[in-house]
Formats: structure tokens, sequence, C-alpha cells
């Protein structure tokens, strides 16, 4: 029989959520090291809730006995009063997707740079990062441009049809990084005009959100691409992307990397990339 520490209770707390792959990556790795795991997604839109209903979820959560959650799109922000702490990265990005009940208390991390790091070095290891246009500023948007800034990114220009929200994010991480150039822009076009590459995080072309963030005739010719969502994969943005030349970088080597750090913070367990990534592949 399993000791009580090697059995979790894990959620996923977001909207239109419902063909999330995570539960299969958890799963898969949770049997492949002899731990006992259920993985449960919570569609709060589904259920007819929303940003108000946040904390009384959690709380309900946790009293059937989830230990840890995943929180995504578009609670990423929303659940920052509701943490009792914060690691160094989620208190810079201002953003998190994983949250650890130790003790009673709830610990916000972010493992979504970390995968966008690695998915970037792996998929993309010789892509120029000296001006970057990010598509979106949610809480997707501040892990990756925390990811390309670690990288070496020089500039970053943001664009997000609710300009404040752009403008907050470039401050926040001007801060964060002092000498480089973050700063939003007032429509698509200024963002993406003459970038070495393009980053899209926000939720459209997702099967939920079909469509694109911006025009195809936007994106500059020859130069790199990469999109978060992987579900679908090739995404309208990517296609786009690819028939102007430009080398492309799919949204699945980003969920394998956060789910396999998430997994790490969940369980106190190093996951296995590879084996994560073949897990996808095959469901």
């Amino acid at each position: 029989m399993s000791k009580a520490e090697d059995r979790f209770l894990i959620g996923l707390v977001g909207d239109g959520i419902q063909f999330s792959r995570s539960p299969d990556l958890h799963h898969a790795e949770a049997a492949a090291q002899g731990l006992k795991a259920h993985y449960q997604l919570i569609d709060l839109a589904a259920l007819g809730l929303g940003v108000a209903d946040l904390a009384e979820v959690l709380g309900w959560a946790e009293r059937l006995g989830f230990s840890a959650f995943n929180i995504t799109h578009p609670y990423k922000q929303a659940v920052l009063p509701l943490l009792a702490e914060l690691s160094p990265e989620a208190a810079v990005l201002g953003a998190v997707n994983t949250v650890v009940v130790r003790d009673g208390r709830r610990i916000g991390h972010n493992t979504d740079w970390v995968g966008f790091a690695h998915s970037m070095t792996e998929g993309l290891p010789d892509a120029d990062l000296s001006h970057v246009a990010v598509i979106g500023a949610g809480g997707a948007s501040a892990a990756i441009c925390y990811a390309l800034l670690s990288l070496g990114a020089r500039e970053i220009r943001l664009y997000d049809p609710a300009r404040e929200r752009a403008k907050a994010l470039a401050a926040h991480m001007a801060i964060a990084w002092p000498g480089r150039t973050i700063a939003a822009q007032p429509s698509a076009a200024a963002a993406c005009e003459g970038v070495t590459g393009i980053v899209q995080t926000s939720p459209i072309g997702m099967k939920t959100y079909p469509g694109m963030p911006l025009s195809a005739g936007l994106i500059p010719e020859g130069i790199w691409a990469a999109d978060i969502i992987y579900t679908p994969a090739e995404t309208e943005f990517l296609k786009a992307a690819r028939a102007r030349g430009c080398a492309t970088l799919t949204g699945i080597g980003m969920v394998v990397g956060q789910a396999a750090k998430s997994f790490e913070v969940f369980t106190g367990r190093t996951a296995d990339i590879a084996r994560m990534r073949a897990t996808l592949a095959d469901v």
C-alpha cells in the first residue's frame, strides 16, 4: 500500500481546459515513478464560475483533499492575493501557474518560464533574440518575457489590445531587468516591425478560442515564431508564419517543460522530460 506522502490529488484550475493533456502527463509520470496521483480538471467557465469564485473553489478543493494545483488562463494573476507565499521567480513575474499547499499555507510558483526557456533552447537554439515581439500581456506573457530575458533578449516589444495591461507588464519587467528595453506598443504592427522573432502568448488559436491574434501580413519574412498553445500544436499563427518562411516552435516543448517542473514541485521527484514528451505524443 502506498504511503500517504506518495499519494497526490492535484487540480488544474482554468477556463476552457477540456482539451488539456496535463492529466495524461502527470498520471503517466506518477505511475512510472510508483506514485499514486489523480489530476483533476476544474473548469470554472464550464461550471458557470469566474474570478469572483476562485477563493471559494480553492477552499472547497482543499477541504476535499487537494494538495496542489496548476493554474492557467485567466487566473494566473488573479490567484496572487489568495497565496501566503511566492517563490522568488513568481514574485518577480507577478504570475503563478503552480500552487502547493503546505501546512495549510498556499505557496505559489511559476514553472511556465522554465518550460519556455527549455523549449527555446531545444527547439530554436540559434534564434536571434535581439528584438522580440510578444503578443499578449497576461500571466503567461510575463513568464515568456522572463524566459526570453534570461536567455539574453535585448529588446522586447509587448502588444495587447488591453494597452494598460501591456504597459503595466512592461514597467514591471523593466524594473526586474535594468539595461534591457521592454516597452508596450500601440499596435500589433508597431510591435512586429523589424523584429527578429515573435512569441504568441494569448489564448487566441486554442480549440476553444480559434483564430489569430494578428494579421498574417504583419509577420516579417524569415524570422522565427513561437506559439505557447499546444492544443492544437499547429495554430493558425504558426501556419501563417511558416508560409512566410519563418522557423517555428509549437507549444509542446513548453507544456512538457513546465509540467516536468510542476511535477517536481508537487512531488519532490525529478520528472523524466523525454518520457513526458513521449506520453504527450501517444495521447
